[in-house]
């Protein structure tokens, strides 16, 4: 038997004359094992220390109440000898029977007097008197520990008050309570909460949860041809299916409707333990943890005038305030509150649950190749998270076929590189064309064949080939934008989402807390503070500091890659000093790749800083409700996310090489920095590079790296803190913890906000610059494998289990991926026509070319200039570098040669050329928008088969609830008719028997009456 544990028992007739006023006394005897003990005892059994006689007092009324002991009093007793067995180490009640659907988490502080003391000192939540004004027995009891009163810490003290009343007050909606703070846990205690049948009832009708009915239907199949083209598929794709059984094709479905304590015939209530599930049942807590307020404090905290100005400022506070779960959360009265997982998922002798088939099945990096089961997912995480990961799976799947043709492209450009006559031009040396400097003084004349690698590597990505993977991706957009409607229109018939509208969240607390901060100002000036709001003007300075700050960061960003800019542009002039000669031609690689790390790490830093001003940015804006607050905070995060990843890249794509000036007329940054040149291949192989590598890099570094380390390090960190604490109690620490304990040393979960933030910056990368990096879809796919089985085994091993939020759709994000899909039509359209060198090509073959081919188009984008323009200061120092005097040199640009009466004037080729170059990007456009349009129209949003479904549903309930009221009207008639021939028997007797049993027939009349 377990001596720490005691429990409630029936007391025996001989004590009943022990009963005074409601309170049962405990015998003597049972005082000293008690006091030799440490009592182990949950608060819903609590004692409470008398003045007189050292009596443990227990109410037996509030007990009484709250469904423990319904008619006789009740005593102490020993507990069985396992019972954190009995309870499945903390999954259920003390009692074993009642099931744990939520815990509340706090500190407290231990008294001098110890553990067993503290406990003692506090009374019964659950016992309270619903009276106001009126204590229980033993309340307000002081505790003599010695003959002058403790010092007592009026803050915690506070706090314990607001405790107990909130959790009188969730006793009082039908909640039931167990404490536990005889844990290994230290300094914190547990508040074990469980709904029973007739809350789950009344909550779920007030949530209009739609619960399946005793009503089945046949699920419409199809025939002929497409039926053996699923068999065949489902057999293919047998081996990749997970074995869970939510996730088997269904050919039944039953038919589901908004649960009513009214109508619950309907149901099958057959099991009532297992009709709500604990995703269902932690829901419905929650909703009452939000509901339920805490109104008061308590104000007599001491002596002194500081003291009583505190007083009087906090108890006009409480009285003008109301605080929920949030608010209590927020305050530190509770320092944690979640659901419980549903066991282990590993170890031996493991019951078999939920969150071990998806640690199996899901979470595990050996199976990634299967589909996720989803199903399963929403059952145990919820509706909001099961879309999270449902979407996910969907953009992983429509990146497989963008992926083929991305590497088909790549591949085709691989093969025709020989065949390319630009790039075999240039890396000819027999046509030994001389380039001017790519700086003052420092740099020397080159040969252009010395850039051949460069020409031949942009070839792969530049080629006509990527103008088709452009608008292709454009298509593929669009499709996948469709195809993820249909398949949220799937989950939400499966789901029974169908109807589903979400109602007004409950005000946050920070929201009421200005509220009431402005209604004590107006009390101040003695003016009206009924029905008080935040309006514009109040939340003029936070708009104001938003702006200002977004610009700011923006602004920041922009700096930051100015600074890269220099460095580029200094960091070229100083190695084009370098003595070697293998030095001087890898300036540009070594340049571009030092430039493009500073920026993926500069990157990577800023993410993580924007995130958190976002964040705070959104918080001084106090947004009335938590989908406020997240909508604000998504806008906020992405814009600055969005500039932050994205403007090194638009740089180089569209600003780098395109305000150089020419030679003799450079234009200079500070006046001694020379703006910094596209190569002779153009800027594309550049962007491709830049691309490559900042998508790679977050998605190796931010993305997993990041996901895996912290966590562990956090958890490593969190153990041996645990063991430093329990290094003195080796016995107790090496016991089995309970389920809330293990729980609370989970990682809380933060919002889905981080895990869509990644896959849409990821989006972008792989739709915005396409045309410059085919690849990208290929590297999206492969880290998205993995990132999948991550955030998996995140979710079910390192968070605690996030409260179900229900949700039919993905929110604002599904505008923000549509926004990106437009705008990466426009942005593709300009990266071919201007960053690449497709229309310059497409002009000289048209117009220019003398035979048809691409022969002399290297020689007809370069222009001519005399090295005696050269202003002065800005001549080679070694203009015999190359071993020969230079005269002519050339550069990159449509301008007109030194010989002609207006030299270095822009030509008429470079107006043709960008004339053809807006006319494309206007064409390409349009086109590819419609395209899409035209994709959008063509795809219906609902699938025929589930729009018949949901229109079968409604023909079905339609039939349920006629034959219910039929059945009704029948019974009616059938009683009347038993009134009638009632009526007619009593009128056949005599008039004296009829007088004696008036009495009698007035009641028959009454029958129907009463039912």
């Amino acid at each position: 038997m377990d001596k720490d544990e005691i429990h409630l028992r029936r007391l025996p007739a001989p004590h009943a004359d022990r009963e005074f006023c409601g309170v049962d006394f405990l015998p003597e005897d049972l005082n000293e094992a008690l006091e030799e003990t440490e009592m182990r005892v949950n608060k819903t059994y609590s004692c409470l220390p008398a003045e007189e006689k050292g009596i443990h007092i227990i109410n037996i009324r509030a007990i009484e109440d709250i469904g423990y002991d319904q008619h006789e009093s009740t005593l102490l007793n020993s507990l069985s000898k396992n019972p954190d067995a009995d309870c499945k180490y903390g999954l259920y009640f003390r009692d074993g029977k009642r099931k744990v659907d939520y815990i509340l988490v706090y500190q407290y502080k231990k008294s001098s007097a110890g553990r067993t003391v503290t406990r003692r000192a506090h009374y019964d939540s659950t016992a309270r008197s619903t009276k106001q004004g009126q204590p229980l027995p033993g309340k307000g009891v002081q505790l003599e520990t010695g003959e002058s009163e403790p010092h007592m810490d009026y803050h915690e003290d506070d706090k314990r008050f607001r405790r107990e009343e909130y959790e009188g007050n969730l006793v009082e909606a039908g909640l039931e309570l167990e404490h536990d703070e005889d844990t290994k846990i230290h300094g914190i205690g547990f508040v074990k909460i469980h709904a029973p049948w007739n809350v789950l009832c009344r909550e779920a009708e007030f949530l209009k949860l739609k619960m399946p009915t005793k009503k089945m239907y046949q699920i419409s199949q199809t025939h002929g041809l497409l039926k053996k083209i699923n068999s065949v598929i489902q057999k293919i794709t047998e081996p990749i299916q997970p074995k869970v059984a939510e996730h088997k094709p269904q050919t039944v479905k039953r038919l589901s409707y908004p649960f009513s304590r009214e109508k619950q015939h309907l149901f099958d209530l057959s099991d009532r333990d297992s009709f709500f599930d604990s995703k269902t049942r932690s829901t419905v807590v929650y909703e009452i943890l939000k509901r339920t307020t805490c109104t008061k404090a308590k104000y007599s905290m001491g002596k002194g005038e500081g003291r009583k100005k505190e007083a009087t400022l906090l108890n006009k506070r409480r009285k003008c305030g109301k605080y929920g779960i949030t608010s209590l959360l927020a305050n530190g009265v509770y320092s944690a509150a979640y659901p419980l997982h549903d066991g282990d998922y590993e170890g031996e002798n493991v019951e078999p649950n939920d969150r071990k088939l998806l640690c199996e099945e899901w979470a595990s990096y050996g199976v990634f190749y299967k589909y996720q089961p989803i199903d399963l997912v929403r059952k145990y995480f919820g509706e909001k998270i099961g879309l999270y990961f449902a979407w996910l799976g969907v953009y992983t799947q429509m990146l497989i076929p963008a992926s083929i043709v991305g590497i088909i492209v790549f591949l085709y450009g691989c093969a025709t590189v020989d065949e390319n006559i630009p790039s075999m031009e240039m890396c000819d040396q027999r046509n030994n064309i001389t380039m001017c400097p790519l700086c003052d003084r420092t740099c020397s004349y080159w040969k252009m064949s010395s850039a051949c690698a460069t020409a031949r590597a942009s070839h792969l990505f530049d080629n006509p080939a990527t103008v088709f993977f452009s608008v292709f991706m454009a298509l593929w957009a669009a499709t996948f934008m469709e195809h993820w409607k249909r398949k949220q229109m799937r989950l939400n018939y499966r789901w029974d989402l169908t109807g589903f509208e979400e109602e007004e969240d409950h005000p946050r607390a920070e929201y009421e807390a200005k509220v009431l901060e402005k209604s004590l100002r107006k009390e101040h000036k003695h003016k009206e503070t009924d029905k008080e709001k935040l309006t514009w003007k109040d939340r003029f300075p936070a708009y104001l500091t938003n702006f200002v700050g977004i610009i700011f960061m923006v602004g920041l960003t922009f700096a930051i890659v100015f600074g890269v800019i220099i460095y580029r542009i200094s960091t070229a002039a100083a190695l084009a000093i370098s003595s070697t000669p293998s030095g001087r031609s890898s300036v540009r690689v070594t340049v571009t790749a030092t430039a493009v790390i500073i920026n993926l790490v500069v990157i990577i830093i800023l993410d993580e800083v924007y995130g958190c001003i976002a964040r705070w940015l959104t918080q001084i804006e106090v947004p009335k409700t938590d989908k406020n607050f997240e909508e604000r905070l998504i806008f906020k995060a992405f814009l600055l996310k969005f500039v932050n990843a994205y403007t090194p890249i638009f740089y180089v794509a569209f600003f780098k090489g395109r305000f150089v000036g020419r030679p003799g007329d450079y234009v200079y940054i500070f006046h001694s920095f020379r703006m910094e040149e596209c190569a002779p291949g153009g800027c594309l192989m550049e962007l491709c590079i830049q691309l490559s590598i900042i998508m790679l890099g977050k998605q190796l570094i931010q993305n997993n790296l990041f996901e895996i380390g912290i966590p562990k390090m956090k958890k490593f960190i969190r153990y041996m803190k645990l063991k430093h604490q329990h290094s003195l109690d080796h016995e107790e620490h090496m016991k089995k913890k309970q389920r809330y304990e293990v729980d609370y040393n989970l990682e809380p979960f933060a919002g889905l906000t981080p895990e869509y933030m990644e896959m849409i910056i990821q989006f972008g990368f792989v739709t915005l610059f396409v045309a410059s990096f085919p690849l990208a879809p290929l590297f999206a796919l492969l880290n998205n494998i993995i990132e999948i089985r991550l955030d998996a085994k995140k979710f079910v091993t390192e968070l605690r289990r996030p409260v179900a939020v229900r949700a039919k759709d993905i929110g604002i994000w599904y505008n923000i991926l549509r926004g990106i899909g437009k705008l990466a039509v426009i942005i593709n359209a300009f990266v071919i026509s201007f960053t690449s060198d497709f229309i310059p090509r497409l002009v000289y073959l048209y117009m220019y070319s003398e035979n048809g081919t691409m022969h002399g188009f290297v020689n007809h984008t370069l222009s001519s200039f005399n090295v005696s323009d050269f202003q002065a200061g800005t001549a080679p120092n070694d203009p015999m570098d190359l071993g020969y005097e230079v005269v002519i040199c050339r550069y990159k640009d449509y301008r007109e040669p030194p010989w002609s009466e207006n030299k270095y004037d822009i030509s008429k080729d470079f107006w043709a050329v960008l004339a053809a170059r807006l006319a494309f990007v206007i064409v390409f456009q349009n086109l590819v928008m419609f395209m899409s349009e035209f994709v959008d129209w063509i795809i219906p949003d609902i699938p025929k088969d589930i729009s018949q479904q949901i229109h079968k549903e409604k023909v079905l309930m339609v039939e349920v609830f006629m034959r219910e009221e039929q059945g009704k009207l029948q019974m009616l008639e059938t009683w009347k008719d038993k009134d009638k021939k009632k009526g007619e028997n009593c009128n056949n007797h005599s008039p004296r028997l009829s007088r004696s049993h008036s009495g009698s027939l007035s009641s028959c009349h009454s029958y129907p009456l009463d039912v």
